[in-house]
């Protein structure tokens, strides 16, 4: 047949190149979902060659088929379904043993020797193993275990087509493994030969540096440091640039919708009420997460955030919780809702939760702007605008982050002697060799699969919310406006925190998106009935001052900005992992006690020992 379909699954252990295979394999031609009936994503794309099309699904990376995770799991009951035509081992040439002990485990599936499911095992990162000076006589690989064998550098095409002939080769014969018996140790021993002694010499130096106690911390914090300054400083133009582009089209809708004789009360809340909050959205959104998730997936490509959570887990470990965590909790600083997604690499379910629950406490790239607005006015004055000025900004910025830190590792500490009390599990993570990031394929990763996807759903939630933002400040009760009413209800308990009631209503209304706070604040103040924005930092400070603003204001909503509630897409994010409104509900109240409780305490001791 000439459009022959064939199931193609492809399993190994995490770290050996495997999505790089897919994504080289499958180009464009992919889709990503969950498994039915659990959180662990799935990913399956389509091939062909000579005519023949295939369906290759990427199974999740995994050690063994003992079934002590979600992953395991789930490449276990795949692979056992009988549904794949044909399974593709992967394993790391510069560690064979490992991944022959998962083919050894693969071939002893029932349905695999049962149906005869051919197999092939294709040995990757040949060209690392070269470097190091390891050799394998594939030869021998393929007498000893009677299936084809490919020798692949994921990066080479040609390497692909080979991998692609085995699997078509494949096709319509049925593998023979009933005496097939042999030791992965012993195996391994017999077809591989190391030339040098001293081949991981350099990367265990490295490691010896970067996962140090004081070395390690140190290096942490300088590339945190330098992560959030190129943030800051890169967005800056950018950003301006959307702004001017999305607001300039402003106008013109107002004209268009004229035009068309729509009512002005619509034009008006449709145009400066959904579109104008749209546009300030992306427009503020949009320039930090394209340079922060690409700065982030290149540490993640080069090797070194394995590296934090081998470095973060003896925090961790005293708190009762995973150092996994780790890892989600970086994933958070570009977005709250990614790091609660991503907390399902964290195996048992009772770190998995404390990792959910906190995950909000570190600030997200909707807060950064609010953060550093507030710095640069109120405690870099006179140096705004310079080198000295971005540098300053950053290391108070990264204080505040370290904060934020070390209350995920306090709240996590409390979850686990309360609500959640447990011993802290082990868990195996395995240091990846350090590898030269691919620089193009991390900025379509992290731009497509991470920024546009996080500022699609930020974006899904924000247009509704200009609407409401524009009939609040639009609709009159009494002679004032609802917008007003609400400050004024909520005034009291802002003034208990250091704050005003415009300041914990403008939180409130910036639930959709933490990026719209400050304009909504300033809508308030200014009573103007839609989003306005001051670009001049002078007529800012002015306006904030002349509405009763000090340094101490400043700090208390600094604060608040780090603790409050998470914005609604983690909310849902947090349902939708969870599955729970318990737990949703805790997700949000366990930040926003922290936060008025420290406001609170912080107003009250200003307030005795005056500065």
């Amino acid at each position: 047949m000439d459009n022959y379909h064939m199931v193609v699954a492809l399993a190994g252990n995490p770290n050996v190149g495997k999505s790089t295979i897919f994504n080289g394999i499958t180009g464009l031609k992919q889709h990503t979902a969950n498994w039915p009936g659990v959180t662990v994503e799935s990913a399956s794309g389509e091939f062909s060659l000579d005519g023949k099309t295939c369906i290759l699904v990427d199974l999740p990376g995994t050690y063994s088929l003992n079934t002590h995770s979600k992953e395991e799991e789930v490449t276990r009951q795949y692979l056992a379904s009988g549904e794949a035509d044909t399974v593709v081992v992967v394993c790391d040439a510069t560690c064979m043993e490992r991944g022959l002990h998962l083919l050894k485990q693969i071939l002893s599936l029932d349905p695999i020797k049962d149906l005869g499911i051919p197999l092939v095992l294709c040995i990757n990162l040949c060209d690392e193993a070269r470097k190091k000076g390891i050799e394998i006589d594939f030869e021998l690989l393929k007498d000893v275990l009677q299936i084809p064998v490919v020798s692949c550098c994921a990066r080479c095409a040609g390497d692909l087509v080979q991998l692609k002939e085995a699997i078509l080769s494949c096709c319509g014969k049925a593998g023979r493994y009933d005496c097939l018996d042999f030791s992965p140790k012993r195996l391994a021993a017999e077809t591989v030969r190391y030339t040098r002694t001293d081949y991981r010499k350099r990367e265990e130096t490295i490691d010896r540096i970067v996962t140090g106690r004081f070395t390690g911390t140190l290096i942490m914090v300088l590339l945190l440091l330098g992560v959030f300054w190129l943030t800051m400083a890169g967005a800056n133009y950018p950003s301006g640039l959307l702004w001017n582009i999305l607001f300039s089209i402003e106008g013109k809708l107002d004209a268009l919708l004229t035009f068309l004789n729509v009512p002005d009360l619509l034009i008006q809340a449709l145009v400066y009420g959904v579109y104008r909050v749209l546009a300030w959205v992306v427009s503020v959104m949009l320039p930090p997460m394209a340079i922060f998730f690409p700065l982030f997936t290149l540490l993640e490509d080069l090797g070194y955030l394995p590296r934090i959570a081998f470095h973060m887990d003896r925090s961790f470990k005293r708190c009762r919780a995973c150092g996994k965590q780790c890892l989600t909790m970086a994933m958070g600083f570009g977005c709250n809702a990614a790091g609660v997604i991503g907390c399902r690499i964290i195996d048992s379910p009772r770190e998995r939760l404390i990792a959910i629950l906190t995950n909000s406490l570190v600030p997200c790239n909707g807060r950064f702007p609010t953060l550093f607005t507030l710095i640069t006015l109120f405690f870099l004055t006179g140096i705004q605008g310079t080198f000295t000025g971005s540098l300053a900004a950053a290391l108070l910025l990264t204080a505040a982050i370290l904060a934020g830190v070390c209350a995920t590792l306090g709240c996590s500490w409390v979850l686990s002697h309360t609500l959640l009390k447990g011993l802290p599990s082990a868990f195996t993570l395995e240091l990846p060799p350090y590898r030269r990031p691919q620089i193009g394929k991390v900025l379509i990763r992290s731009i497509l699969d991470r920024t546009l996807f996080v500022l699609g759903r930020a974006a899904a939630i924000a247009a509704p919310a200009g609407l409401i933002i524009w009939l609040l400040a639009n609709t009159a009760v009494g002679g004032q406006s609802l917008l007003l009413h609400l400050t004024g209800f909520f005034d009291p308990l802002g003034r208990l925190m250091g704050l005003d009631g415009v300041i914990l209503m403008a939180f409130l209304l910036g639930f959709p998106a933490n990026e719209i706070v400050i304009p909504i604040m300033l809508m308030a103040y200014l009573q103007s009935g839609m989003l306005v924005e001051m670009t001049d930092s002078a007529a800012l400070f002015t306006l904030l001052t002349a509405n009763g603003w000090t340094w101490k204001t400043a700090l208390c909503m600094l604060i608040f900005c780090l603790f409050h509630w998470p914005c609604s897409t983690t909310c849902l994010t947090v349902k939708k992992e969870t599955g729970s409104l318990k737990w949703t509900a805790a997700a949000i109240l366990l930040p926003t006690i922290l936060g008025v409780v420290l406001c609170t305490a912080v107003h009250a001791a200003l307030f005795v020992f005056p500065f």
